[in-house]
């Protein structure tokens, strides 16, 4: 590493990024910790927005005042690599308002939302360059009562849990695990 080379904490960086959205709600301080043309991508949906402009707009009426209030991040795991930090994380909400950039045009339904969500962050010179976020949409449509479970390969909450708990028993939406029960491997 030459000296003109600065070494800086990523994971402290997104740390303060997350708390400016998520407990301050404070759309200036989010923007502090960027570049000058930042981009976000909520791959699921297709929200967020590129350039310093497009994205301010989006996070102040769209993103950061637009969360529910019992919002919370809860950390699984995240690795730290030299400019970029991948977080894997649950994303926990009451769905008490429209919420734009998750489920954009949906009224709330009052439901309880856990999903598993991971956080691809880059970072140049110590700020945030982009975010690519991903999420399992159909566990959320579930989860609000949009989805049938019961008719479709897809699950609930239950992604969240097994998630955190490894325990808990894999291949449930294969009709055909039980017919493997036996066989030689």
């Amino acid at each position: 590493m030459t000296t003109e080379q600065q070494v800086f904490d990523l994971s402290a960086l997104w740390d303060a990024h997350c708390r400016h959205e998520f407990a301050a709600r404070d759309v200036d301080a989010t923007m502090k910790t960027m570049v000058d043309e930042p981009y976000v991508n909520h791959i699921p949906t297709m929200t967020g927005g590129v350039g310093h402009e497009q994205l301010k707009r989006f996070y102040t009426h769209h993103f950061v005042n637009s969360n529910p209030e019992d919002t919370r991040l809860v950390p699984i795991s995240r690795t730290v690599g030299t400019d970029r930090v991948v977080d894997e994380m649950l994303f926990c909400f009451t769905h008490t308002r429209e919420i734009d950039w998750m489920l954009p045009g949906v009224p709330p339904t009052g439901k309880y939302v856990e999903v598993p969500l991971i956080a691809i962050v880059c970072f140049r010179d110590g700020k945030l360059y982009n975010e690519h976020i991903y999420w399992d949409q159909a566990s959320v449509l579930v989860q609000i009562g949009k989805l049938d479970a019961a008719t479709l390969p897809v699950a609930g909450i239950e992604t969240a849990r097994k998630l955190v708990d490894k325990t808990l028993p894999s291949n449930t939406l294969m009709a055909a695990w039980a017919d493997s029960d036996g066989k030689p491997i």
